[in-house]
């Protein structure tokens, strides 16, 4: 561990997810007078069973920060996870300011709600001055995200994002969006036909350096129950590793992205996806530069409008928005339980070992990689869990546990929000709820499982499909009226009650047995 410094003015904290030397974090630093203080806490990789490649990635893109803060000439500080014996960021950091003494604390809005509050009642128990800095990393600053939201009756993502395109004149021409339309989803449903994808563009890696080969066995002596593996570690942890993944994105797989982003293939886990969030979402790539790339690519005839809108959306709308729901709900948004939802989450979640086909591809990605893309999120492991009925809470810690690029504020509302409809409409309108019959049409999942998606009862029956009948039956009261659902609920009056009741008892019998494997 670093020696104490002599007492600095400011001590500048900076978290795991902060990796940009552009942070406003930095201005006016002075190295003679102010100390950058960073952690590694052994709690950030257990309060939710952290994926060895997740925490892995973390601690190297921190230490390789740390180096270039040096080179940079200013004083760091760096508490390493080998070199000292304190459990969370907020017990090392009271240490230090017991021993330090400093003048104030500066630090940037955390990306979680937990470790803003840990913090702040760290310094106000030690009686030093914390300081929270709006983060410039985004691109909607949220005093500027709340005054769009004030007295709205609906916080739509697509009011959001129009906002945002005008604002940012992203895509824009002269005051209307390019291409005629704000965005192309009716083009970007696409799935391969029976041959599948084809040769693919294989995403650049980055074969681990001597920091990173260093951080992964830490990780696998320190915490040797984790979840997943690092065997397919590859992830960028600098941001000119960062920039060389756009470019390849951009050059290589942006094009097809639209059209097949939401397809799915068995052994494909990157397909034409950018991979990018990772790098985002620590900070290590600058969301606005992303965007640039893509535009640039559509403006130079290298890729069409529906793939360049549809990743544009992701990042100057989603991720913006969802940023903005999660401090505007918190801290009450992560108990949201509207569908009244307390199944356990099936134990393969964690293994993978299961027989039914699509859950097993996504899920072995995700043990093996920490990676899944977004409609393997949503419509696969999501989907399942929904019409399972598995309490929110533990849906949450799955995903912020599994995946790489996981941070609770854009974590919590995809998941809570989006996926579960655990908050109750205040994200998305409506369920994410679908049939085996969805996957059959989207994927080639189904040729090789044991189960039937056009069958909802025996033993051949689909569990997706058996399920999703369930659903309807249990929330009919609820949806059967809404606008956008009322179809699916038309087609459950249609079934007879005999049938319907031998779906349920399939339902009660499937939830019993996730329950105890």
């Amino acid at each position: 561990m670093d020696t104490i410094e002599p007492s600095p003015r400011r001590l500048l904290l900076v978290l795991g997810d902060q990796l940009n030397a552009d942070s406003r974090l930095f201005d006016g630093c002075d190295p003679e007078q102010d100390l950058i203080w960073l952690c590694e806490a052994p709690s950030e990789a257990t309060h939710v069973p952290s994926h060895k490649a997740r925490t892995a990635l973390f601690l190297s893109a921190m230490r390789h920060f740390r180096e270039r803060l040096r080179a940079d000439g200013l004083r760091v500080r760096y508490l390493a996870l080998d070199a000292h014996d304190h459990p969370s960021i907020d017990a090392a950091l009271a240490a230090d300011l017991a021993a330090l003494a400093p003048a104030q604390v500066h630090v940037v809005q955390p990306g979680e709600y937990r470790v803003q509050q840990a913090l702040e009642q760290t310094c106000a128990d030690a009686g030093v001055a914390l300081r929270v800095l709006e983060d410039g990393h985004f691109l909607c600053p949220l005093p500027d995200f709340n005054a769009w939201a004030d007295g709205r009756k609906e916080l739509r993502l697509e009011n959001f994002y129009h906002w945002m395109r005008k604002r940012h004149d992203v895509l824009m021409v002269d005051g209307e969006p390019a291409g005629g339309a704000w965005n192309f989803d009716k083009d970007n449903r696409k799935r391969f036909g029976k041959q599948g994808p084809g040769t693919l563009p294989a995403p650049v890696g980055f074969a681990p350096d001597a920091v990173t080969r260093e951080v992964m066995a830490l990780v696998d002596a320190r915490f040797p129950q984790a979840p997943g593996g690092l065997g397919h570690f590859d992830w960028p942890v600098t941001p000119a590793q960062a920039e060389a993944a756009l470019t390849d994105f951009i050059d290589h797989r942006l094009a097809a992205f639209g059209p097949y982003q939401d397809a799915i293939w068995t052994g494909e886990p990157y397909l034409y996806h950018a991979r990018l969030s990772a790098a985002l979402n620590l900070k290590l790539l600058e969301p606005r530069r992303a965007i640039d790339a893509a535009v640039s690519a559509y403006h130079e005839g290298r890729a069409p409008i529906a793939s360049v809108e549809g990743f544009v959306r992701q990042i100057l709308g989603w991720r913006e928005y969802v940023r903005g729901l999660y401090w505007r709900q918190m801290p009450g948004y992560l108990d949201a339980n509207a569908l009244d939802a307390h199944a356990p989450l099936p134990a393969f979640y964690w293994s993978a070992d299961t027989d039914y086909a699509c859950l097993a591809d996504a899920l072995g990605q995700v043990v093996a990689r920490g990676y899944g893309h977004h409609i393997q999120r949503l419509m696969v492991t999501g989907l399942f869990a929904l019409l399972l009925g598995v309490e929110p809470r533990q849906v949450h810690a799955w995903y912020l546990a599994m995946f790489v690029d996981a941070v609770e504020w854009v974590e919590a509302p995809n998941t809570l929000g989006m996926s579960q409809f655990a908050d109750g409409g205040l994200l998305a309108s409506k369920p994410y709820a679908a049939s085996g019959a969805y996957i059959q049409r989207m994927s080639n999942c189904c040729r090789r499982c044991p189960y039937d998606p056009k069958q909802a009862v025996g033993d051949s029956a689909c569990p997706f499909t058996t399920l999703f009948w369930d659903f309807l039956a249990r929330h009919r009261e609820r949806f059967s009226g809404h606008p956008r659902t009322a179809l699916m609920w038309r087609n459950l009056e249609r079934l007879d009650r005999e049938r319907l009741a031998a779906i349920r008892t399939r339902a009660a019998r499937l939830r019993e047995s996730l329950a105890t494997t």
